[in-house]
């Protein structure tokens, strides 16, 4: 079936749902309504829509098709008069499946067959070994919990230690939620440059990958680079002052076609994540987004050949399959982000940014986080626009676009259906006022700025020397 181009709006008292499904019949039209789910069926077009409201039928309600235009216009009554649907613009979300009532804490399992035990038998069973006991074995037994009452005894008791997940493939799961495999089975037959675990990036650990990407970035730091960029720094100041116009623009928010068009294609999926992954996720965001930023930045809102690599190589859960958390100490409240677990995830994208692409500045990698807070500021719309534009990059490549199916096709939907705008408000607001020392990056920067500064500094002096020189050895003046 076809997913119909839609659009979505609202009145005091009802939801227009507006459909281009051209050269149908509509006599053909099947139109369903149960409370806040609609679905409509016009071969070859089917859709079907969860509200955040219900919706009923009634004589209000109406369905118009309009053969020289192709629109197919319903008109549904709100239960509650004046109630107010939000997000009707997010088609991404209206298309996702309705959530479950419950999410629960840990994954449960589904009993699928059940049988009772033969309890009975067991018991008579018990019962004829007991009387077939000899009389002194009866003493022992009927006398050793008396003994072990009158003397208290106790056995030492330690809590076991958790058992590690059952492995029953040596293939381990990546991507968004740990969803996918299977992406990096010939990937040495791909022109894949970022991929920093080579032919086992699909057996690797997570612990493994880890160590891998510390590894790589260690091996990419060049101290002379960033020494360079930091004593010619006048473009990457150039960068830094650019204004980013989705951080910076008043206009009023609104999709374009080619937005929608894309958000119709994405994965209709159900996230049954806990707590503790769903946390995990809002900071991999910020790994995301900071790639994002350093792109956009970088090349002025104007992506080139190199943009997909620059992505990929600045986002550790794309080279190394590696996302957060990086903080070597759990968050205890999982409904808040400490100053340790933000400061450790924007150091990994720092020390990224210091190590591969172009321009390598600490200032440049400050402003990107400024971009970061500033983008989640406005809410899951302008996030959601920054993902897609990601994805649109990844996509139009012949070996990055695995990245996007494997991570941002999946963030997209998250990101509409269920992130939460105040959870990205306080977000915005943490990772604004975050410090991030350079000591945390691992690398010596203060030292090696110092010795540019001083570098400078004599090269300016032996400059004014030599001009002195020069002018000492001039014929003087008749």
């Amino acid at each position: 079936m076809i997913t119909p181009r839609f659009s979505c709006s609202q009145t005091d008292k009802s939801v227009i749902i507006t459909i281009y499904c051209p050269s149908v019949r509509a006599s053909d039209v099947e139109i369903n309504v149960d409370e806040t789910l609609f679905s409509v069926h016009i071969n070859p077009y089917f859709l079907r829509l969860n509200f955040s409201h219900p919706l009923t039928e009634d004589d209000a309600s109406s369905a118009v098709y309009d053969p020289s235009t192709g629109y197919l216009t319903v008109t549904l009554t709100k239960e509650v008069p004046g109630q107010e649907f939000k997000d009707l613009d997010l088609l991404a979300k209206l298309l996702a499946p309705r959530p479950s009532r419950s999410v629960p804490a840990e994954p449960v399992i589904e009993v699928l067959h059940s049988q009772e035990s033969d309890t009975v038998d067991a018991d008579e069973e018990l019962a004829v070994r007991t009387k077939s006991l000899s009389l002194e074995q009866q003493e022992i037994l009927e006398g050793t919990p008396c003994v072990a009452a009158e003397n208290d005894w106790q056995l030492p008791q330690t809590v076991p230690e958790p058992l590690p997940p059952l492995q029953t493939s040596v293939e381990r799961r990546y991507g968004f939620l740990d969803m996918h495999s299977g992406y990096f089975r010939h990937v040495e037959h791909t022109e894949n440059e970022v991929n920093e675990l080579g032919t086992d990036a699909e057996t690797c650990s997570p612990q493994d990958r880890r160590s891998r990407r510390l590894k790589h970035e260690e091996e990419k730091w060049d101290e002379e680079y960033y020494m360079a960029d930091y004593a010619d720094d006048e473009y990457i100041r150039e960068l830094i002052a650019w204004p980013n116009p989705h951080t910076t623009s008043t206009e009023e928010f609104q999709y374009t076609e080619k937005e929608n068009l894309v958000m119709l294609r994405l994965p209709r999926k159900e996230y049954l994540a806990t707590p503790a992954q769903i946390h995990n996720l809002y900071l991999t965001l910020l790994t995301l987004l900071f790639a994002y930023a350093y792109e956009t930045r970088t090349t002025q809102h104007d992506p080139t050949p190199e943009s997909a690599w620059t992505l990929s190589s600045l986002t550790p859960a794309f080279s190394a399959l590696d996302p957060p958390p990086y903080s070597p100490t759990p968050a205890s409240d999982l409904s808040e982000f400490s100053e340790a677990e933000l400061s450790a995830t924007f150091a990994t994208s720092y020390r990224r940014s210091l190590a591969f692409p172009l321009y390598r500045s600490f200032a440049l990698a400050e402003a990107c986080r400024t971009d970061v807070a500033a983008l989640l500021a406005r809410g899951k719309r302008v996030v959601t626009r920054a993902l897609l534009e990601m994805k649109d990059i990844l996509d139009h490549h012949d070996v990055y676009y695995v990245y996007s199916k494997i991570w941002v096709d999946d963030f997209c939907v998250w990101t509409l259906a269920y992130a939460d705008d105040d959870i990205l408000a306080r977000l915005a607001t943490a990772v604004r006022g975050l410090q991030m020392n350079k000591s945390v990056i691992g690398w010596d920067l203060e030292q090696l700025e110092a010795l540019t500064r001083d570098d400078a500094g004599r090269s300016a002096d032996s400059d004014d020397e030599s001009e002195d020189e020069i002018e000492r050895m001039l014929p003087a003046p008749l």
